[in-house]
């Protein structure tokens, strides 16, 4: 059904590895960039016809894919959802307030950037971040004292579980929160309003620039997805200080390893095993558990893994009751 309305837009066997920055793991049986809405639906009733998994791939920053590949159709909207608005500021004083518009699909430092350069502030923090606005939505990303909730005005969505077209979701809906929101599984973000605020360019590029200096002196390049871990209670208990503080930086099985410049932050070999990835996730998780009583939340979508959702983060609770270690 798909592969008769798209044709050879419809690839087999696509290396999904190569939209991931891990850059480890297997194929996806069936891919597919759509460029309309219209091809979202009929994605959507090819899903409720066959009951095909389905996975929207952004800029794979979040995402491990297990090493038999992912058994279902795998969607990226980056070839549509991909335009940025930034209305003209002529005459707005400075510190007023104005709405940029970007694609689901549009990297974050793309957008930082434009902006900065477009002397509008207030997302500049998202330099810094891999990922794309829909899965930044999605997660609610953020970093250098800011997130997406402080600017995020509403988003348009698509539905894959049903219906035609695309509705507004508003932010205050959305169940924002750290690292994690409530949007449904099924919900692809096709663009986002942000209110930003009017200032000098001067002054934006400057803090592009400091925010680029600072994430190269204190975080590691190479195969990696940012901080695996959530922090378990923000602006108080961060994860990367429980893993240092078990001498887990350096910490190695098979692949793949705990950073030694960041200890949130697990490195993947080239040509490496997504399986190694995940097992040193999990023994560092235990172990944090075990000696400090904090359940590690992870920021990682695992993808293709038999015992793993692949639409959902992450959701076990720390410290595991609830409570406080």
């Amino acid at each position: 059904m798909l592969e008769g309305s798209l044709g050879e837009r419809v690839r087999r066997l696509f290396p999904l590895a190569t939209l991931t920055t891990y850059r480890v793991g297997g194929p996806a049986a069936l891919f597919v960039e759509a460029r309309s809405l219209a091809d979202l639906e009929l994605i959507g009733e090819v899903r409720a016809a066959t009951a095909i998994p389905v996975v929207v791939v952004g800029r794979g920053s979040n995402m491990l894919v297990a090493d038999s590949g992912f058994d279902g159709l795998a969607v990226s909207i980056a070839t549509f959802a991909d335009g940025i608005d930034i209305p003209s500021r002529s005459g707005a004083p400075l510190g007023s307030s104005l709405t940029v518009t970007a694609g689901g699909g549009v990297p974050l430092p793309v957008v930082a950037r434009r902006t900065a350069a477009a002397g509008v502030t207030g997302f500049e923090w998202a330099v810094g971040v891999p990922g794309s606005i829909g899965g930044a939505v999605r997660m609610n990303a953020g970093g250098h004292g800011s997130d997406m909730a402080a600017s995020l005005v509403d988003v348009e969505v698509f539905d894959l579980g049903g219906g035609s077209g695309s509705h507004v979701m508003a932010a205050a809906d959305l169940g924002l929160r750290f690292r994690a929101s409530s949007l449904h599984p099924d919900h692809v973000v096709i663009s986002a309003r942000l209110r930003l605020d009017v200032g000098e360019r001067d002054a934006a590029e400057a803090e592009i620039v400091e925010v680029v200096r600072w994430r190269r002196e204190h975080q590691p390049g190479g195969q990696n997805c940012g901080s695996v871990f959530v922090n378990p209670v923000p602006g108080e208990v961060a994860a990367g200080a429980l893993i240092d503080g078990l001498g887990l930086r350096g910490f190695r099985i098979g692949t793949a390893w705990v950073s030694e410049k960041h200890a949130n932050f697990i490195q993947a070999s080239e040509g490496g095993s997504a399986a190694d990835v995940r097992s040193v996730m999990e023994a560092v998780r235990e172990r944090v558990a075990a000696e400090t009583g904090y359940r590690l939340r992870s920021e990682v979508r695992l993808i293709g893994f038999d015992d793993a959702d692949p639409h959902s983060f992450d959701d076990q609770p720390s410290p595991p009751d609830g409570g406080t270690p």
